[in-house]
């Protein structure tokens, strides 16, 4: 059994920062591509950042020079900096996870809520 559990959302500014984290937890033989998407009201689930094991990362055009996205080990983060009221969603952290039996499956977390405030 794997579960993705979110942390770090809340309410901000905007212009200010706020640090989403995730930990993929459970029966873990290896973690693949970890990224974080988000649904704004009326809107679908979009992709928000990528990144493979080895570090290489993809971004949103609207978030590009704003969020940062990294890994450690079983943890995946997002730094939002500068945010806008237009970052306002719930933030869902994403990965592909491969058990003990060598089954790889995608995994979701259960959605944190991000409000910037204009």
């Amino acid at each position: 059994q794997v579960q993705l559990v979110e942390s770090g959302g809340g309410v901000v500014q905007a212009g200010g920062s706020l640090r989403l984290s995730c930990e993929v937890a459970g029966s873990i033989f290896s973690i693949d591509i970890m990224g974080w998407y988000r649904l704004a009201p009326g809107k679908q689930r979009d992709l928000v950042a990528t990144i493979t094991p080895i570090g290489d990362t993809k971004y949103a055009d609207s978030v590009k020079g704003r969020f940062t996205i990294s890994r450690d080990r079983n943890m995946v983060f997002l730094q939002m900096d500068n945010l806008k009221a237009a970052d306002t969603a719930v933030y869902y952290c994403n990965a592909d996870v491969a058990d003990y039996g060598m089954t790889k499956r995608n995994y979701w977390g259960q959605g944190t809520q991000v409000t910037v405030s204009s």
